[in-house]
């Protein structure tokens, strides 16, 4: 069997409606390419792939994917928005409290929501955004040295 042939990034634009540029391409290869990106991070990289392109152009074309369901957008508190190519699942994250590293974590357990609410207040729950907190490998090291 033949696996089914991945669109590209422009196919993908274009089939959310959105008009094709080589900033929003390029943006998309670096928020897919990255790693829990926040903003500056995802600028730079549409820079080294594109040239110049203002932070207002990265705004606004992270909010347009973000919308069209192409990236996806966490807050961790206490730390800038992120955005991550990874959608269409409903994963969670853990956080690190010492260095801010972003990591997925599956769900736990059973079907999405993964959760459920103990009181749902007359709400259709479909989906759980749950961010588990603690310190990374790296940090857990340098803590107990």
């Amino acid at each position: 069997m033949i696996a089914p042939r991945t669109p590209t990034p422009a196919e993908e634009l274009r089939g959310a409606g959105l008009r094709v540029t080589a900033a929003r391409v390029a943006l998309l290869e670096t928020v897919r390419s990255g790693d829990h990106l926040d903003v500056e991070a995802i600028a730079s990289g549409v820079r080294d792939r594109v040239g110049h392109v203002s932070l207002q152009a990265v705004y606004e074309a992270l909010h347009a994917l973000t919308a069209a369901g192409l990236v996806r957008r966490i807050e961790p508190a206490g730390s800038p928005a992120r955005f991550e190519g990874r959608v269409g699942d409903n994963h969670h994250h853990v956080v690190c409290r010492s260095c801010g590293v972003v990591a997925d974590v599956d769900c736990a357990v059973g079907e999405a929501p993964c959760l459920s609410a103990s009181d749902t207040h007359g709400f259709t729950i479909d989906e759980a955004d749950v961010i588990y907190w603690g310190l990374c490998p790296g940090c857990s090291t340098v803590r107990t040295s």
